[in-house]
């Protein structure tokens, strides 16, 4: 297995991974999604990066974005892998190398939305570090929890 960054070879299963996970654990797409997959290239341009897991034949297998939000903050999200493959660890190379990203491009925050009855997902953030944080917005109407890391300094920043 490699990560590799985006590039528009793997446009179509980083969407269609995407949209798998969402319709499977929650049956339908929000308009954030398709807002998201239709400026894959303005997101690129403003600064974000996909990360790809791929195979030994070089297929896709696992895939996570990362993009600034404002001041420091960068989120992670987009975190899917291929539901009709074998990925051992994909998913965390993937969720590990937008985290590195975001921190060499300044991060001193790191945010995710998620949903509390992802149990692998919510394994995933805790063993990298972040913790749970309120907010009075989810932004999705499937999102009902959010995870913050703090990159530089040891305070714990609660919103």
């Amino acid at each position: 297995m490699k990560i590799i960054p985006f590039s528009e070879r793997y446009r179509d299963p980083f969407i269609q991974f995407n949209k798998d996970w969402i319709l499977d654990n929650f049956g339908f797409l929000e308009q954030e999604d398709l807002d998201t997959f239709e400026k894959i290239e303005d997101e690129l341009k403003a600064g974000a990066m996909i990360f790809i897991a791929i195979d030994e034949q070089e297929e896709a297998v696992a895939c996570c974005m990362t993009r600034s939000l404002s001041d420091g903050r960068w989120e992670l999200c987009k975190f899917a892998s291929n539901k009709n493959r074998s990925h051992k660890g994909a998913g965390c190379a993937v969720f590990e190398a937008a985290i590195n990203y975001a921190i060499s491009h300044g991060a001193s925050e790191l945010f995710l939305l998620s949903n509390s009855k992802l149990k692998t997902a919510m394994h995933i953030y805790q063993k990298y570090g972040f913790h749970e944080i309120k907010l009075d917005n989810y932004e999705y109407e499937r999102g009902n929890i959010a995870f913050l890391r703090t990159v530089k300094g040891e305070s714990d920043n609660e919103e």
